[in-house]
């Protein structure tokens, strides 16, 4: 008897069995024809695998898990208290019940202390220096006012002054009062001036005295131009005046 066929074991799909009798070329093509449908099984795997790896898109979510990180962390340490401001304690003193001892607020310290600074008494201001005795023997005082660079001529004042010169101040505001001059009121002022001189600077009494001197002085002269007729200019002179007065007590009285 003949030995029994021996069974081959069924080689890999990678290459496929070459069959007696074919040629190279057909033995290519059925290689090939084996080996197309291998990268469509391995595709088709890791198409599948892929899909899964989205799982990436859960992380977002993970992301605000810190936010609540630092509400637990201040309940870990009781121990320390966050630093209150003033207006945190101030709103729990108004919460905080009537029959509880509360401390006086931290504002209330320097006005009480400014206000102890008001109560002390001011300083006594230091004593005005006196003025030195008048010397009796040398005579009654002479009070001067003087008025400079009036718009009046010195001729035109003096014209006013003439009348007043040795009277009284009573006198000589009734006589300023009634006359027909402008350089009158400037000299009204400047006596009016002398005897505050007196009330203030001497401590006299304005109607006790009288006028002990008056003058009238020229001052600078502005001058100006008028034209006039064929192109020809005139001179203007612009005169002005010092008036002084000079007040003492009359006779008898000082």
């Amino acid at each position: 008897m003949s030995p029994a066929p021996r069974k081959r074991a069924p080689k890999s799909t990678d290459k496929p069995e070459q069959v007696e009798g074919e040629t190279p070329d057909a033995a290519e093509d059925a290689e090939q024809g084996a080996a197309k449908p291998k990268p469509k099984r391995a595709r088709k795997p890791r198409a599948k695998a892929a899909a899964p790896e989205p799982v990436a898109e859960s992380a977002p979510p993970a992301e605000p898990e810190p936010e609540p990180a630092p509400k637990t962390t201040p309940a870990a340490e009781p121990d320390e208290e966050p630093a209150k401001t003033q207006g945190d304690k101030a709103a729990e003193e108004e919460l905080a019940p009537p029959g509880d001892e509360q401390p006086a607020p931290a504002a209330a310290k320097p006005r009480r202390a400014r206000r102890a600074k008001a109560d002390e008494t001011p300083a006594e201001p230091a004593p005005e220096p006196k003025r030195p005795a008048r010397d009796p023997d040398a005579g009654p005082p002479l009070v001067r006012a003087h008025a400079k660079y009036v718009r009046t001529s010195a001729r035109k004042a003096r014209l006013v002054c003439d009348h007043i010169r040795g009277k009284s101040v009573q006198e000589a505001r009734a006589i300023l009062a009634h006359a027909n001059r402008d350089v009158a009121r400037d000299w009204t002022k400047l006596l009016e001036s002398a005897v505050a001189n007196a009330e203030h600077n001497h401590e006299l009494v304005g109607d006790e005295l009288r006028i002990h001197a008056v003058k009238a002085d020229e001052g600078p002269t502005l001058k100006r131009f008028r034209p006039r007729a064929m192109g020809r200019a005139t001179p203007i002179r612009k005169r002005t005046s010092h008036l002084s007065i000079t007040l003492t007590p009359k006779d008898g009285e000082y």
